[in-house]
This record gives C-alpha cells, structure tokens and sequence, in this order.
C-alpha cells in the first residue's frame, strides 16, 4: 500500500498534466494500462499456484481477467501508438475487453458462500435480478437506450456497445449481491480484490456514458481509474495470509460488508422505483423497456419478500426448538457454566450451580468472579486468565484450576474450561473435591505404611537422602535405626493376624512418641521398623535412644484382655563421607541382625566387619546353592561310640560336597538354602532321609548293629506332610523305626510349640528316636525337657571343650549330665577332642560321646571298616589316607582332619565343629520305655536279626 498510493497519485497527475506531449500520454494510456494490468495478472496467478482448492482457482481466474485486459490495452497501445491508426471498433482489442468479466465472475462464484436449501437459492436468484434489473433500468434510461438508437445497419457496433454496461452490470451483481464465504483463506485479499474490481467497473461505466465516451482520448484522467484498479488487483493476492479463519471469529469489516450484502437488493430495487417513479412525475414518455424492466424489478421483489418471511418463520421455529435443547443441555449440565465479562462480573449462571455449590444463579448474577475464589488462588487465576486474553496465537480453550466458596462456607476444588467469548470470557466449571482427595490419598498411600501410617521404604529413603544433603559439610551426623520384632511370628501364629496387627500398630505409637521431635520413623513391612535420627546428639546419646526404644518395645502390650510381650534387636549404622541413602541402610541391616545373631534383645553399632561377614556369608551360600544344584552333595557319617567302651554305637550324618574345598555346612544349613534353588526342600530333605535309611539298613543287614541320627531345618521338621515322608522312608528301606534318631535344633524349638509339639508326638507314635541338640545353650532348654518325651541329649561342645580347664564349665557339664540320668535320658557329649575330655565324662556317667579324638566325618567304605573292627581303637586307619607315625594309631589316624579331597560339613546351624550333630545309640527296650541304658550292660546293644516297627 505505501508504494501504490503514490503510484496512482503519480499516474492521476500525469494523466492531468497531459503527460508533457501527446506521444507519452498516448504510450501511458495504453501501454502504461498494459504493464499494470500484466502485473496484476502475473500476482493474482504467482498467489494461485501457492494454494489449493477452490480458493486457488479463483485467484488463477482473477489473474486470467487481468491478462485480458492487459492484451486489449496492449492491442489499443499498437493502433495508437506504433501504427498511427484510430483503434478499428468493433476490433481485437475490444473481444479481449469483453473476455475481461468472464473469468472474474466464474472466480468470484467459487468463493461466495453456497445457499442452503431451496429457499436460500431462490433468494439468491432473485436478489442477483432485482441488482441486475435496477442496473439494467438505470443503465438503459440514462446511457443505454441512445447506444441501441445508432445505425440499424451496424448490429455488431450496436451490440458491443451494450455488452460492456450489461457485463459491468453482471460484475457488479456478483460483487454486491454474493456473500462470501466467513471461514474462507484469503479474506481480506478477496476484500482488496473486490475493491479493484469495483474501482474497474465503474471507470467501465464513465467509459459507456455518451458524454464521456465521445470525449475519451488516451491518456487521460479515466485511465487513472483503470490503472489504480490493476494496481490494486496486483497487490490484493498478498494482503493478509491463508490461513483458515477460527470459528467465531469476526475480522474487521466482514460483518458490516454482510449487513451491506444483505441490503443491496432493497436499495438497488428502491433506486430503480425512484427513476421510474421520477420519469412519470417529470412527464416524460415512459420507455417500454423501462416499464417492463422495472415491473420485474418490483415483483421480484415482492416474491422475494414474501420467500423471506416465510423462511423467517421456519428459521424462528427452528431457533426456538435449538434453543430449547441448549436450555435442557446447559440446565441438565453437571457442570456449572458461567458467562464473565471483560470486567469480571458475572452474565449468566447455570441451574447447576444450585447443586454444586449450593448458590441460586440469581445470586450471583451482577457479582464478580473473584468474589467466588479461595484468596490463595486469586493471584494465579488472573495471571492465567490475563495471559489466555492476551496471548499471540490466541488459543481456542485453557484450563485452570482453583478452589471456590460454595454457599455453606467450604472451598471446593474446581477445574475450569475457559473459553472467549466477545470481550469476556466462558467458563465451564465442575467439581473434582473428591479427585483431589483421592489423589492426596493415593500419594499419601504411596509413601506411607497403610496398617500403622508411618513413613515407608520409599519416604524413609527420601529423607534420609535429605538429611544426608543437608548435613553436607556439618560436623554431626545421621544415624539411621533398624528396629525387628523378636517373637512377633510367634504372637502372630498364636493370636491370628489380628493380633499381630494390633501389636504393630502399638509399636508403631510407642516408637513414635520415644523419639524427639523432628526424628522420623517408619515401617518396612512385617515387624521390621527403622527410625531416622538427625541432630547435634552424639553416638553415646543415640545409644541411649536406642536402648530406650528398647525398653519401650519390649514393654507388655495389652491386648484383647491379654498381656503380649515381644523382645526387639537394634541396629545403628552412623553416616560417614560419601555414603548414600542405600548404603546406609544396609549397614543399619547388618547391624541389626547381628544383633538378632548374638541373642536377640540388644542393640549392635555397625562395623566395617560385618559387612565383610555378610559378603563372605553370601559367597559361601552361593556355593552351597551351586553344589545344591549341580547335585555335587554326598552323604558322611560321623561315628558316635560308648566312652566306656569305644563301641560304634551310632551315626550321625552329615553332607558334604563331593570334589570342593570349603567351609563346613550342615545338613540342616543346606536343606535351607535348597528353598532359594530350583531344587525344591522336601525333596531334598526325602533324599538325605532316605540315602541315610538305605545305608543304615545294609549295614544292618550285614550285621552291625547300628543306628543313625539326622538333624533337619525347623521348616521341614514342623512342615507339612513330614510323619507321612518318614513313615515311607522307614517302610521303602525296611528300617526298625528307633534306628533312626531325628534332632531337635534351636531353630525348631522356636518354630512354634504346639505344630512341634503335635509332630513330635506323631514321630514318638512312629516309634523314632528323638534327640534335643545344643542343649545347654537355648533359652527353652528345660522347658523342652519338661514337655516333650525325648531319647537323648546332646551336650553342646562348647561345654566339652572347657571340661577339667574350667571349674565353672565342668561343675555346669556335670550338673546337666545328672540331669539327664535323673530324668533317665541318653547323654551324648560333642566335641571329644582330648582322651582327659573322654575321661572325666566317663567319669560324670555320660554314656556316648563324638569327636577328633574318635573320628571326622567317614566315607560309606571307612564306616564299614570301623565297624568291622568292633570299637575306635588301637589298630584302626582311615581308609583314604595311610596310617599315621605316631605311636597310638587310632587317635592320630581319625581323629584328624576328614580324607583328601573332603571337608566335613557339620549339621549345626551354626556350621561350627559338631554343634547342634545329633547322635544316639540303638536303645533296647528298657531304652524304648524312657529308661536310661547302663554303658557296659551288653542289653544296651540292639539285636543282630531286624526290629519289628511297633504299630503306630
């Protein structure tokens, strides 16, 4: 636009001045027409091959018409001005003329809005005559009636004389009859080339006017008019962009160009009334074809008016049936819509916010929105809703979300969808209280215990990892608690989960007010529990919250009428440099169940020790799990005999790795691990039983009288389904049931009474022996004596390794092997290492005794021999390894390390020596019924030929 004004101010005045000399204002009124008009044909076709769809086409016939004109002027330019010559007329230059409106008119239909339905087109045809008709009539009483009255005999002149008014007339029609298209591209460049062609038909007109047309030269002040209408057709294509326009949106100028569309008709048809109705009051002859012209011009209108009303009445109809489904909608709404204007008050409420919020849309009607908003949440709704107004891309929708007053006082959460509309604004608001409850909850549940709620793993990490940020640097440092319920299992078994629940849930308060203020505590899961202790305390002052929790644990808990008393163990790891959340709660684990390792009920400070201990624990485990599963395990015997005598008496088995060199492990510590194989445990627990009964029966067989002793892990001992393994085991190998001793380990003892209980008085109806381990160290030692009818008891080493050393440990060995004999048990003594040992507990009365000093673990083929010899004496050598120098072979020969190439693996869950080997002899009758046998009485000893097995 900066660049045409000035151009066509610049062609206007030289067309005025007369262009300095009649050669130039000849070569601008043609040529000059020519360029502008070529131009504006090569921009209108440049823009159409950059789109698509109608809209492009229109543009390529735009530019079609502009190309036409731009011949013809050439043409006119080429008569005038290289030939010298008048412009022949009829000639070329005026059929390239006439082609100008063709393509203009075809280009203008593609673009205008399509009617709807019948009565919409039929308005459409009408209002195109009643434009067309007043355009004739004005035409043809003013200009057109004295072109028609030339020389007959020139027809052609005469008829192209008055196709140039009747296509301006059909140009102009188009222009102001047509509505074009609201969400079309190209709006404002359309507007810009309606404004061109305009500017082009009227200078059409003044050229058809007698007056002017009789006076036209070249050059001249109306080609000013043609060449400013090229100019701005050239510029139209590249006014605004093409992009599709947003539904609802009103561009500046659309809506009072439709309101002009739209009375077009009624003022081109009052015009053409005025002129007829001017002629008759000025006496004037009416012309024929003023007359009839004009009377169609009043029918018409009047159909066209009756067609309107008509449609008018289906229209309102149709709108009141559409607005009474928009009332249903928005009353029906779950959802509270509200019109604001651009001042924030309140237009119109729905019925919903009677039910939302409790309000009578009256009430608020005339109030301001903000009124409405939690204060905390005012702030950031304006900004949002400020940003939404003002923003460049002016988004369709936004959300926002809040909380508003409802009529009793409470804040409601609300999401919004925020919508323009005119200046203001919509908003459709609805309740989401109770998805932000919910989600409080689920985060709330995420990071805490739902039994006790306490801080979980996953919280107690975070702050952990807090506190450790925070302490960057600073002197002091973080301790970090594992806490772990000693008992709960049984409380939890005897009481149900209820109970168990209950007992937790008090530990979990009790924790909780122990601690100080700012500390934090959380549970893990089952009866595992850690607290978080930040501050300026040092390690002795966190020992002493540690021992007062404690206490506090350890307290009764009183439930269901019931006292219930639980023991804990602590674990305290503190932080050092560089440690991370992960780390530090492993230490406090370790710590933890060392603590649970030496006793249960104490409290243990981390050490770099343990988790050395704990890697070497796991590697070793790892082992045994890969001698598990590669079935790499053999069965070994360990010799149990009569101190009296040296008599074999019994067996203990024991497994053992067959090709590996390493650290002992019991039967029992290797069915436990089996649980973490693919190897299930009882099927490995039924193997060992039955390798032992096999082997135990060929010896038998082969007529030694000799029994075997088998310890197995709490879980298989008290498992279900275990009388039942053990009774075919005993069938399929055909051995005496009292053959066969099982032990009772610590582990099992605190399994649970009554399961051990029952099973053991099914075992004792089996008619096997049963044999109580490690006594002297369990805490339920005499309670078991007491309550369960057991054979034999074994006297733990480490009582047997201090005898005759140790005043206190032999007056203790003592006493428990009168005990025994007073109860009228088996005694068996572990860990005989010295023949002094052997001596003093002879000496005591203990009948039977295993250890160096007799014989390691032995092969099948090693226990065979010994058995042949009679006794572990003088004379004997392990079968695997030559006889010893020294002079009493028997002791030098077993009672060293086990054969090359095997390490015995002891029973005990502890993987300590014989700790926790069960043994016993095969016990006569006298032994069967609970009486004690005498170690030189040769009854002690078991028949030659098979026992029967008693009936269960």
């Amino acid at each position: 636009m900066f660049v045409a004004v000035p151009l066509c101010l610049a062609y206007a005045v030289g067309a005025v001045l007369g262009w300095g000399n009649h050669t130039l204002a000849l070569a601008m009124g043609d040529f000059g027409l020519a360029v502008a008009a070529a131009a504006a044909g090569v921009s209108c076709l440049a823009r159409a091959t950059q789109l698509r769809g109608s809209t492009g086409l229109s543009w390529a016939l735009l530019g079609a018409s502009a190309c036409m004109v731009s011949v013809g002027n050439a043409i006119w330019g080429w008569y005038e001005v290289i030939l010298g010559r008048d412009v022949p007329s009829p000639g070329p230059a005026d059929w390239f003329f006439l082609l100008f409106a063709p393509p203009a008119i075809t280009g203008l239909l593609l673009v205008a809005q399509r009617p709807k339905g019948l009565a919409s087109w039929s308005c459409l045809v009408l209002d195109g005559w009643l434009i067309a008709g007043s355009l004739f009539t004005l035409g043809w009483s003013t200009a057109l009636a004295r072109a028609a009255d030339g020389d007959p005999a020139d027809v052609l002149a005469i008829a192209l004389t008055l196709a140039y008014p009747v296509m301006d007339i059909l140009l102009v029609s188009m222009v102001l009859g047509l509505r074009f298209r609201p969400d079309g591209g190209d709006r404002v460049a359309l507007n810009f080339a309606l404004v061109a062609l305009a500017v082009t038909v009227v200078s059409d007109a003044l050229w058809t006017t007698p007056g002017v047309h009789g006076g036209y030269r070249s050059g001249g002040l109306l080609d000013a008019g043609w060449f400013a209408g090229s100019v701005l057709l050239a510029l139209a294509p590249w006014m605004g962009d093409a992009r599709p326009a947003r539904p609802g949106a009103d561009p500046g100028g659309h809506r009072t160009f439709s309101i002009l569309s739209a009375l077009t008709p009624y003022i081109a048809a009052a015009v053409c009334t005025a002129g007829v109705l001017g002629d008759a009051v000025a006496g004037r002859q009416p012309d024929p074809v003023v007359l009839f012209a004009g009377g169609s011009v009043l029918v018409v209108l009047v159909v066209r008016q009756g067609i309107t009303l008509v449609d008018n009445v289906f229209m309102a109809q149709e709108l009141a049936v559409k607005e009474s489904h928009f009332r249903s909608l928005v009353q029906g709404s779950s959802d509270v819509i509200m019109i604001a204007a651009a001042d924030g008050v309140l237009q119109y409420v729905s019925h919903a916010v009677r039910r939302v919020y409790g309000f009578e849309p009256e009430e608020l009607v005339g109030t301001r929105l903000e009124l409405l908003i939690h204060p905390d949440d005012v702030a950031h709704v304006r900004s949002d809703l400020r940003r939404f107004l003002d923003e460049a891309g002016r988004p369709a929708m936004t959300r926002i979300e809040c909380r508003v007053r409802s009529a009793d006082g409470a804040w409601l959460h609300t999401e919004s969808a925020v919508n323009r509309y005119g200046d203001g604004i919509i908003l459709n608001s609805r309740d989401v209280t109770d998805r932000v409850r919910l989600q409080a909850q689920l985060e709330h549940d995420a990071f805490h215990d739902r039994l006790t709620d306490l801080p979980n793993r996953a919280l107690f990490e975070d702050r952990i990892q807090h506190a450790l940020a925070q302490r960057r640097g600073v002197t002091p440092t973080v301790a970090v608690l594992f806490l772990d319920l000693d008992g709960f299992k049984a409380v939890n078994d005897a009481g149900g989960h209820a109970v168990g629940d209950e007992l937790l849930v008090q530990a979990a308060r009790r924790l909780e007010h122990a601690v100080r203020a700012g500390d934090t505590v959380a549970r893990f899961g089952g009866d595992e529990f850690a607290a978080l202790l930040v501050g300026d305390a040092s390690s002795e002052a966190i020992r002493e919250i540690a021992e007062r929790l404690l206490t506090t644990l350890s307290a009764p808990y009183r439930i269901n009428g019931q006292d219930l008393r639980v023991a804990a163990s602590i674990g305290i790891a503190y932080s050092t440099p560089g440690i991370g959340p992960a780390e530090l709660m492993r230490n406090a684990d370790l710590a933890m169940y060392r603590a649970k390792s030496r006793g249960k009920g104490r409290v243990e400070v981390y050490a770099p020790q343990m988790h050395v201990d704990a890697v070497r624990r796991v590697e070793h485990a790892a082992r045994q799990r890969r001698a598990l599963h590669e079935k790499r395990l053999a069965v070994y015997y360990q010799p149990v005999v009569e101190l009296g005598t040296g008599h074999v008496c019994d067996v203990e088995a024991t497994l053992q790795r067959r090709e590996d060199r390493d650290v002992p492990a019991g039967a029992a510590e290797l069915l436990r691990m089996a649980a973490g194989t693919e190897e299930p445990m009882p099927s490995l627990g039924r193997w060992v039983l039955e390798e032992v009964a096999d082997q135990v029966s060929r010896w038998r067989a082969a007529g030694h009288d000799v029994g075997a002793s088998v310890s197995l892990p709490a879980g298989q001992l008290t498992g279900p389904d275990f009388v039942e393994v053990v009774d075919a085991v005993l069938r399929r190998s055909a051995l005496p049931p009292p053959s066969l001793a099982l032990e009772i380990t610590e582990d099992a003892r605190s399994e649970g009474a009554d399961a051990l209980m029952d099973t053991i008085l099914a075992l004792k109806r089996l008619g096997v022996r049963l044999s109580v381990a490690d006594f002297g160290t369990g805490h339920s030692s005499l309670e078991y004596l007491r309550r369960m009818p057991i054979d034999m008891l074994k006297i733990d080493r480490s009582f047997v390794a201090e005898i005759g050393s140790c005043p206190h440990s032999t007056a203790l060995t003592s006493t428990i092997v009168r005990l025994g004999l007073d109860i009228g048990l088996t005694l068996v003594a572990a860990g005989i290492d010295t023949p002094d040992q052997a001596a003093l507990l002879r000496e005591m009365g203990c009948q039977r005794g295993q250890g160096r000093l007799y014989a390691g673990p032995l092969d099948q083929e090693s226990v065979l021999r010994a058995l042949a010899h009679g006794r572990l004496g003088e004379g004997f050598e392990h079968a695997d390894e030559p006889a010893p120098r020294t002079a009493d072979p028997l002791r030098n020969g077993l009672a060293d390390a086990p054969p090359r190439g095997r390490i015995p693996l002891d029973l005990g869950a502890n993987g300590t020596g014989d700790k926790n080997t069960p043994t016993g002899c095969n016990p006569s009758e006298d032994s069967a019924n609970g009486s004690p046998p005498t170690p030189n009485d040769p009854t002690d000893r078991p028949p030659a030929v098979p026992l029967q097995r008693p009936p269960v």
